[in-house]
Order: structure tokens, then C-alpha cells, then sequence
């Protein structure tokens, strides 16, 4: 794809970008958030010319460019503290979510097979990303994805805006709320959001939790794909396919976190790399944000939307109150 074909798009990112860190000091609102809003307002009161798509669409690469350089301001001694409990509780929630969406799409609900499995996978691992992959193993239909997908956005939209209230009434500790919303909720993007505009611990927290739920999709993939095949349902993931949906952002975090760890960054370039994740979450939350279209979210049908609500009830409440424990 070339250069001149992003530019509008990429401009109009950046534009955005300048423009949510004004109103974000105008208004007295963390930046990110406004990022987020005014790429909703955009997206549904004006629109962007199309020729803004391509452009806008590399928002995801600069979301996955700002988590790995985020690596080299983590302290690998904090999380190898606590790492392991958190971890327990990662593939704990994980598991419950997916087993939950399934048991109440499959024998409450009464919802088709393929399309509970493609709601379990989005609500349990990282949101449509997950609906994606999953759905090439298992072929679901293009309108099984659709309705999954809209499910999952409609609950990125509202716990956007749901978590940071629940953990300011709470008075939840950075550590404590960043991983509740990294263990619990669903799309990558709106976790680091939402965990950003608490505090910088608690984004931190956040992104770790969450990138250690989106490094389990591969395990879900090759699961759904071997469950459908016995099924004599053609599901299909090969080392190739795995490979190509695993989040590779999350080497790039880990290779800087072990190079912080050993000292390599000074003070003042930890300095500079923390401006520049800003400015690229900045950048991937405004796209974000023009992925949230009110039209779609409103042709979401109930039954996929009370599944996935009960579903995160479970989770949420389970591990926050298990995280206000450990920690």
C-alpha cells in the first residue's frame, strides 16, 4: 500500500491527536478518553472522506508500536512479584468467561453454535480480534462475525465509560484497577485506554494483563478449530495461521521490558520513549474511536448483548473481588 494512498488518513489521526490533547486541558479530561470521543464524534456526526480509510485504519499499528516501547518503562521486578497470582487469575476469568458465554448461548439462549463460540472467544481473550480469528477456524458465516463483533464493540463502548466510575467510586488502587480492566474487559485498545486515564500505574497494569490474555488466543484458535473439525465441521488452524493471529506486539513489549530491566535505558531516554507511547496511543485511540459507529451498535440483537453482559458480570465482579484481595 502506498505512502500517498495512508497520508490522509494518517494526517487526520494526527490532527485528531493535537486536537483531543487541547480539548483534554481545556475540559480538565484525561486526553486519552477525549482521543476516543472525538474520533466517535467524527465518525458518526460528519464522517471521514473515504479516501481517509487507509490511513486511518494503521491506527492498530500504532497502538501495538506504543505498547512496545511502553516495555522499556516496566519494572520486570513489580511484575515478577506479583506475576504469578495475577496470572492464576488471568486464566481464570479467562476460562470462566468462555465457559459461560458458551453455556448460556448454547443450552439458555438458544443461540447457533457458531456464533456462541465466536462471542466466548471475544468476550474471553481480546475482543474482535478474537471474533476474527476464531471465525477463520471454525468458518463462521460473514453474519455471525457481524453480530459478534457489534456485541463486542457495544461493551468496549460502554465499559469505556463504566470502569473508570466503578474504580474512582471504589477509590481502587492503580494496581488493582489496572488489572481488573486488563483481566476483564475485552478489546485491547479500550484496556490501556480506560487504564491510562486512571493513573500510569494503573496503565501499566492494564497492559500487561492484557497482553497476557491476548498471547492465549493461539491456545483458543487451535482448541475452537480441533473441537469443530471432530464435529466434522471443517475447522481448520495450521502453525501458519496460529502464528499469523498471535499478537506479535507482545514480543516487542517483553524484548524492551527484559532490556529496561538490565539497565540499558537512561532516565532521559525512558523520558522520551514515555512521550513518544503517548503520542501513539493518541494517535490508535482516535481511530479507535472512529471504529465505534452508533448505527451497528444499535442493530446488535438482545440476545448476543445479555449473553455477553452476564458473562461480564461474572468475570468482572469475580475478579475484582479476588484482585482487592491479593493486593
Amino acid at each position: 500500500m502506498g505512502v500517498r494512498r495512508l497520508l490522509p488518513g494518517i494526517v487526520a489521526l494526527c490532527l485528531g491527536a493535537v486536537l483531543a490533547r487541547w480539548l483534554a486541558r481545556v475540559v480538565g479530561v484525561n486526553h486519552l478518553l477525549v482521543a476516543i470521543a472525538l474520533g466517535v464524534v467524527v465518525s458518526n456526526a460528519v464522517g471521514l472522506p473515504d479516501d481517509c480509510d487507509p490511513g486511518v485504519a494503521t491506527h492498530k499499528l500504532w497502538l501495538g508500536s506504543g505498547i512496545v516501547l511502553m516495555g522499556a518503562s516496566i519494572s520486570t521486578a513489580t511484575v515478577l512479584e506479583v506475576g504469578g497470582p495475577v496470572f492464576l487469575v488471568v486464566l481464570a476469568v479467562t476460562g470462566l468467561t468462555l465457559v459461560v458465554v458458551e453455556l448460556l448461548a448454547r443450552n439458555v439462549f438458544d443461540l447457533t453454535e457458531r456464533l456462541g463460540t465466536l462471542l466466548a472467544a471475544g468476550a474471553s481473550i481480546c475482543g474482535v480480534s478474537a471474533v476474527v480469528a476464531v471465525a477463520g477456524a471454525v468458518r463462521a458465516t460473514e453474519d455471525q462475525v457481524a453480530y459478534a463483533a457489534a456485541t463486542v464493540l457495544l461493551f468496549d463502548a460502554i465499559t469505556i465509560v463504566v470502569y473508570p466510575i466503578v474504580g474512582d467510586l471504589l477509590d481502587l488502587s492503580g494496581a488493582v484497577f489496572g488489572t481488573w480492566a486488563g483481566v476483564s474487559m475485552f478489546s485491547t485498545g479500550p484496556v490501556v485506554a480506560v487504564g491510562f486515564a486512571y493513573s500510569d500505574a494503573a496503565g501499566q497494569w492494564a497492559t500487561m494483563t492484557k497482553l497476557s490474555r491476548n498471547a492465549l488466543i493461539g491456545v483458543v484458535v487451535l482448541g475452537y478449530a480441533s473441537y469443530y473439525a471432530r464435529r466434522g465441521g471443517d475447522g481448520t488452524a495450521s502453525v501458519r495461521t496460529l502464528w499469523a493471529e498471535f499478537p506479535k506486539f507482545v514480543l516487542g513489549f517483553l524484548a524492551l521490558a527484559a532490556l529496561s530491566s538490565f539497565g540499558v535505558f537512561s532516565s532521559a531516554q525512558q523520558t522520551s520513549i514515555e512521550h513518544a507511547y503517548n503520542w501513539l496511543f493518541l494517535l490508535a485511540f482516535v481511530g479507535l474511536g472512529t471504529e465505534i459507529r452508533l448505527a451497528d451498535i444499535k442493530s446488535t440483537g438482545l440476545l448476543p448483548a445479555v449473553v455477553v453482559l452476564l458473562a461480564l458480570l461474572v468475570g468482572s465482579l469475580l475478579s475484582l473481588t479476588v484482585l482487592s484481595v491479593l493486593f
